[in-house]
């Protein structure tokens, strides 16, 4: 078609298509907008939505408490160990000395030194005694921290029951409110593209055609972009559903429409010469023929061939003879490019109309 178009008649025709992509590119971002925010619309959803409260959260403080018990207690351990290092020290040391004055007292059978023998005795009983009771501590602080770490243990085995519980229940509502979202940028899309799709059935050559196919470039975008990567899978069952049944559905509406169009043009080659070719708009028939195409049937035709006046598959004609200077021209040219004359259905050459009378 670009060959028939005057030169600044392209330039426009650039500049609308620049147009159109420029009103595609509001829309889209327009749409996405709207589409980002439709999630919003659904409440934010966490495992606290699906556990009982009262019983989340004594679990909760239990934790607290066990924990903070098991703390403490190691603090406690750690200081009765230190106590009992330091009084197996000193028993250890007492002993020592013990033994040492033991044998002194041995070798010199000192009688005077019995008393002493005895409250030395006594005093390494203290020391062993004082140890014993620091063992005894550090036992008993062990034991703290081992029940509350196993207090702490249980509550969180409970909890985290709770939470697999509610897990569970959370997985289920985000799958809902994904369907819902879904389902909200359906609505919003499916109508675009239906009217997308009236538009360029019928819209798409009007005078207005660069906002009809900015709007059908946004309302495309915003059904395969904006919508599809978010149709739900379940396990990739609805995708192929979805995909073969709209496969189907524009399959089924190709082969209706390429039965109607060839009926069309079954019924268009019935008609009259001159009916046809003023039903054929100028830019259209000048597109076909620049592509080497009947303007008529669209089957190819040798143009070329100086003897072809006549598409030889519908019968219609694509060359005639000036009115004026009897040149061999287009018949759909509206002037003669050998002497200018005005086009229109031209006639044979008058020597051939003779011959033929």
């Amino acid at each position: 078609m670009s060959k028939g178009l005057r030169l600044s008649e392209k330039w426009f025709r650039r500049g609308l298509w620049l147009v159109a992509l420029v009103f595609a590119g509001f829309l889209i971002g327009l749409g996405g907008t709207v589409v980002g925010d439709l999630p919003k619309v659904e409440k934010q959803l966490s495992l606290d939505d699906f556990m009982d409260p009262a019983t989340a959260s004594a679990l909760r403080t239990a934790i607290k408490t066990a924990t903070r018990a098991e703390q403490d207690a190691q603090g406690a351990l750690e200081q009765a160990q230190l106590k009992r290092r330091a009084a197996q020290a000193d028993s250890s040391a007492a002993r020592d000395s013990f033994n040492n004055w033991l044998a002194t007292r041995h070798a010199t059978q000192l009688a005077d030194q019995d008393p002493e023998l005895i409250e030395r005795t006594k005093a390494l009983d203290a020391l062993k005694a004082r140890e014993r009771a620091a063992g005894v501590a550090v036992e008993a602080q062990q034991q703290a921290a081992l029940d509350a770490r196993q207090a702490a243990a249980r509550e969180r085995g409970k909890l985290n029951e709770l939470q697999e519980v509610a897990q569970k229940l959370l997985n289920a509502e985000n799958r809902r409110v994904e369907l819902r979202v879904f389902l909200y940028r359906l609505a919003l899309t499916l109508p675009l593209l239906v009217i997308a799709g009236w538009l360029f059935v019928k819209q798409r050559k009007s005078t207005w055609w660069p906002f009809v196919w900015g709007f059908i470039i946004f309302a495309l975008f915003a059904f395969f972009v904006e919508l599809v990567p978010y149709l739900p899978s379940y396990g990739g069952y609805v995708r192929y559903i979805v995909g073969i049944v709209v496969t189907a559905l524009v399959g089924r509406q190709a082969i209706v429409s390429l039965n109607r169009y060839l009926e069309r043009q079954k019924l268009a080659e019935q008609l009259p010469d001159a009916q046809r070719r003023e039903e054929l708009s100028y830019d259209v028939a000048l597109a076909r023929l620049a592509k080497s195409v009947c303007p008529g049937c669209e089957r190819p035709v040798e143009l070329k061939n100086p003897e072809i006046d006549f598409c030889p598959h519908c019968g219609i004609g694509l060359f005639d003879h000036c009115f004026q200077c009897t040149t061999r021209k287009s018949a759909f040219a509206k002037f003669c490019h050998a002497c200018g004359a005005t086009g229109g259905q031209g006639k044979r050459p008058p020597e051939a109309g003779a011959a033929t009378a």
